[in-house]
């Protein structure tokens, strides 16, 4: 029995790669299912997520640990883990676990130092213009871990704030079932240098961080991947807070032709498809023996997965595995999607990587597998789902800096750009600002 659907193109179009708003979206009745035992009325999540975050914004920390109690099962007894906490589980880890933090930390680190964001001042006859750039000076990160522990998404949201110079980093994960935080997560707390961490998640971290309690400090800028209710609480609180960018279920669109290995491909589609039953795995090829192969694979290798249950509800909601004509319609097909993850499983990869416009992370050839991105390149695998990929970008030093115009014209360039400027102002029928120019001009700012 296959586990997976194969579409034409053209089916393709019209359903597994169609966009449409979350809100738009049939939820699988598990989610819904979910919303009822929590709020006894079967509510759409972006009902539930406002009223977690009224609540919290009203009742603050009374709120957090009720709703962290009623979601998660057991509120931790302390929000707050002290760093002791942190560099004890990172002492307690074995010593290849430790190596592989502090390895991934560090490319982490050095893939992001090369990204420059320098200030700059340019002085010359008319004076001084420029750009400054500041960190943001209190970031909250937020760390998915409701089904199982994601120290790598710590490390990839903290160290590049860490990078930039942000002065507070305040990190919050969901607790464990029985309201602990594991110990990968609390070691990486420590390799990542975050300043504070909570056993918060879901929708009242993104509360406590956008609006703050008398545990939770108030942040600048929520950054973070997270799944359907940490996005939804994202977009509902912009405007108290910044944000990065909307992180829904993971999504990772594999292109193959026929030199591709069925179950590396399959592999690499599983990969993502256990993360959550809302994620999106999917392949497109030109190759219907291929299509048949990686079918097989999937169902073979689901058998043998901790997590299979979720990876088969992914794989049956919202995987797919699409016919093309060729490999130049799978790359339009890609672009028109707009993938989290671009896998190119071809003979030629870098033939295809300057046609890719729309794209998180492209992942070049068989050895540059999307899990390597996912803990060790160094690349953030804080990346744009949704679609989001076609404006925006994966998380960087860029997200947790400012740009600050600088302008310092001398008495000559500003009275030689009074006039034009008053005459902008008077189009526009602000004479106050047209005054305010003129009286540079030596025209007496009259009226």
């Amino acid at each position: 029995m296959s586990v997976i659907r194969i579409y034409d193109a053209a089916e393709a179009r019209a359903t597994v790669l169609a966009r449409r708003p979350w809100e738009d979206q049939e939820m699988p009745a598990r989610v819904l299912d979910g919303i009822e035992r929590i709020f006894g009325e079967r509510l759409a999540p972006a009902e539930a997520v406002a009223r977690i975050l009224a609540d919290v914004r009203r009742r603050g920390d009374a709120a957090l640990h009720e709703w962290s109690a009623r979601i998660d099962g057991r509120a931790a007894t302390e929000l707050e883990i002290p760093a002791a906490a942190w560099r004890a589980a990172y002492d307690r880890l074995p010593t290849a676990e430790r190596a592989a933090l502090d390895l991934a930390g560090q490319r982490i680190a050095d893939f992001h130092r090369k990204q420059p964001l320098d200030s700059w001042v340019d002085s010359g006859p008319e004076g001084t213009l420029g750009q400054l750039i500041r960190p943001i000076e209190r970031v909250g990160v937020y760390v998915p871990g409701g089904t199982a522990p994601l120290p790598s998404s710590l490390l990839m949201a903290a160290i590049p704030a860490r990078v930039a110079g942000v002065a507070l980093i305040v990190a919050c994960t969901p607790p464990g079932r029985d309201g602990t935080v594991h110990d990968l997560i609390l070691a990486a707390a420590h390799v990542a240098g975050v300043d504070r961490l909570f056993a918060l998640g879901g929708a009242q971290a993104i509360a406590g961080l956008a609006y703050g309690t008398a545990s939770v400090p108030k942040v600048d800028k929520i950054v973070g991947a997270g799944g359907l209710f940490v996005t939804l609480a994202k977009r509902q609180v912009i405007g108290s807070v910044g944000i990065d960018g909307f992180y829904g279920p993971t999504e990772t669109l594999v292109i193959a032709d026929d030199t591709a290995d069925p179950a590396w491909a399959a592999a690499d589609m599983l990969a993502q498809a256990e993360h959550d039953v809302l994620a999106s795995p999917l392949l497109l090829t030109p190759s219907r023996r291929l299509a048949e192969a990686v079918a097989a694979q999937l169902a073979q290798q689901l058998e043998g997965l901790s997590r299979r249950d979720i990876a088969a509800a992914a794989l049956a909601a919202r995987g797919g595995i699409v016919l093309t004509a060729d490999l130049e319609e799978a790359i339009d097909l890609a672009n028109a999607y707009a993938p989290e993850h671009l896998c190119l499983l071809v003979a030629d990869p870098w033939a295809w990587v300057g046609r890719v416009r729309n794209a998180g992370g492209i992942f070049v050839g068989d050895h540059s597998f999307e899990v390597l991105g996912d803990y060790v390149a160094g690349p953030s695998h804080v990346m744009p789902t949704e679609g989001s990929a076609r404006y925006s970008s994966p998380l960087s030093v860029a997200d947790f800096v400012k740009r600050i115009s600088l302008v310092a014209l001398n008495a000559g360039a500003g009275a030689q750009l009074a006039g034009p400027a008053a005459l902008l102002a008077r189009g526009e029928g602000l004479t106050a600002h047209a005054a305010a120019a003129e009286f540079r001009a030596g025209n007496g700012g009259t009226h």
